[in-house]
This record gives structure tokens, C-alpha cells and sequence, in this order.
């Protein structure tokens, strides 16, 4: 059996098509690269891969910065990628999934899965089918959904009580889905997030608050991730030892653990 959850893959190929990112503004874009890619080592790059590629908003920014660039992803969002990316022809596109990825194993200087492992039934095989295509040395950088482990037990409880509007949301038709996650950007996401921006602009931490990663975005962001959040069947969480742990096993070493959001985003280099 495939290590794929079909509805999750069908979901965020319609997902990304209906936001390709054509609308997405520059600074949000290299704000939220900046990130995710804090830890990462540009210094002389080769070959790598972006496994989860979605629209290829973050390939937009390695591409120019490496010999080659294999962009995979198992829905229809690899259209999406290669016309985003149509101008770069360093990239090579690969409609595959986590366990079959077309790359012979030791074969790639660098790798990176943004937000996807999560969305996988089996996310430690499939990180261990991505890490084997590293070859020794070289790194791999992942961001995996946190359990709200350096958070108080408050804001746990608040996660709770969303996620059961995630599940009740992702069954919805996907036009109703993406209705309520605008609604949901519009009435949660702005107000949280702009209020996290006035505490931060008075000179106090609005890391307390719900969404404030998103204070300085644009509301465009928000409706994306709205959507990515409540619009998926297949979400997972792991804590950062749970994550620490899996990288391990599956292959890398070196591990470092950004300490900004979002969380987590891990980075380690191939055994």
C-alpha cells in the first residue's frame, strides 16, 4: 500500500491551484522563506530536491542559489510549480509521492519538506525514503507540525477545540471548504494577527498570541494557510524530542531546531 492519504493529495492539488501564490506579495514571500530557511547553508550548492514542492514558492528562492533543483510532488500543484517556475532552467519536475521518489539514493547534495510530512500517513518511512537520496554530509531541512509542546496548556486546549473544526471543515466540498477558510481568515487569523502586530509595536512580546506569525503577512497568507489548516483530512503533530528522535533514526545527525516560528523546523545532515 502506498504511503499516501488520496483525499489529503486531491485536496492540496485544488488547494494550490486555486492559490498559486500569483498573488503573493515579494516581502511576504521572502519574509516567510527567511523562516524557514534560517538555518540552511546556501555555501556552494549542487543537486538537491524540494519533496511536498506544492506551487514552488520556496523553489523560487533555492533554484538560482543551486546547480539543480528536482521539484516533487504527487498532485495536480505540480502544474502549478511548473509554471511558477518557467523560468528557471535549473528545475526539473517529478509528479511522484514520498515513497517513490525518482532519485537514486545517495545521489542528492541537499533536500528540504516544508510542511508535508505531516500530511503523510507513514511520515517517519517517508522521511527515511527522503533522507536515503541524500548522499553523506549533505543536509536536509524539514518543517513538521509542533505539538504546541512550548506552549502553556491554555493555548494546547485552544488547538483542540480547532481541530475539531478542521475535521468537521475537511469533509466539507471543496468550494464550501474554501469559503469557510476565508471566513476563518477573515474573523480569527486578521484579528489575532494585527493584534499581535499593536502588541509588538507598543514594545511587548506578542509571541503569546495566537497567530502572531502572521502580524506582519498579508491577508492573502491568511487565507492560504487557512485553508492548508482547515482544509486538510490528514494532520499529524510531534513534539520536538518526537521529531528529534525520528530524524535520528531515519538517517541524520547534527541536528539543530530553529527557536522562532513556526515550529518546528528542523535541519541535520545525512549520516
Amino acid at each position: 500500500m502506498k504511503n499516501i492519504d488520496p483525499s489529503t493529495v486531491e485536496g492540496f492539488g485544488r488547494e494550490w491551484q486555486s492559490f498559486d501564490q500569483s498573488a503573493l506579495s515579494d516581502g511576504d514571500a521572502r519574509s516567510m522563506f527567511g523562516d524557514y530557511f534560517s538555518m540552511f547553508d546556501f555555501t556552494d550548492l549542487g543537486e538537491g530536491f524540494d519533496l511536498g514542492c506544492g506551487s514552488g514558492r520556496w523553489a523560487k528562492f533555492v533554484a538560482p542559489q543551486c546547480g539543480k533543483l528536482h521539484c516533487i510532488d504527487p498532485s495536480d500543484a505540480i502544474d502549478v510549480a511548473r509554471r511558477n517556475l518557467a523560468d528557471c532552467p535549473n528545475v526539473t519536475f517529478h509528479r511522484a509521492s514520498a515513497d517513490d521518489i525518482p532519485l537514486a539514493d545517495g545521489s542528492q547534495d541537499f533536500g528540504y519538506s516544508l510542511g508535508v510530512l505531516h500530511h503523510i500517513p507513514d511520515p517517519e518511512a517517508a522521511l527515511r525514503n527522503a533522507v536515503a537520496k541524500v548522499r553523506r554530509g549533505g543536509q536536509f531541512l524539514l518543517y513538521i507540525y509542533y505539538r504546541f509542546d512550548n506552549r502553556p496548556l491554555w493555548f494546547r486546549l485552544l488547538w483542540r477545540g480547532s481541530d475539531i473544526g478542521r475535521r468537521i471543515v475537511s469533509n466539507l466540498p471543496f468550494t464550501a471548504r474554501k469559503a469557510v477558510a476565508g471566513l476563518i481568515a477573515a474573523t480569527t487569523y486578521w484579528p489575532l494577527a494585527r493584534t499581535a502586530r499593536l502588541v509588538e509595536q507598543a514594545g511587548r512580546d506578542p509571541s503569546s498570541i495566537p497567530l502572531s506569525w502572521y502580524r506582519n503577512l498579508s491577508f492573502y497568507t491568511m487565507r492560504t494557510d487557512a485553508l492548508d489548516r482547515f482544509g486538510t483530512r490528514l494532520e499529524q503533530r510531534f513534539t520536538r524530542p518526537e521529531i528529534q528522535a525520528m530524524m535520528e533514526r531515519c538517517g541524520l545527525e547534527n541536528i539543530r531546531f530553529s527557536e522562532r516560528a513556526p515550529y518546528w523546523v528542523a535541519i541535520g545532515t545525512r549520516r
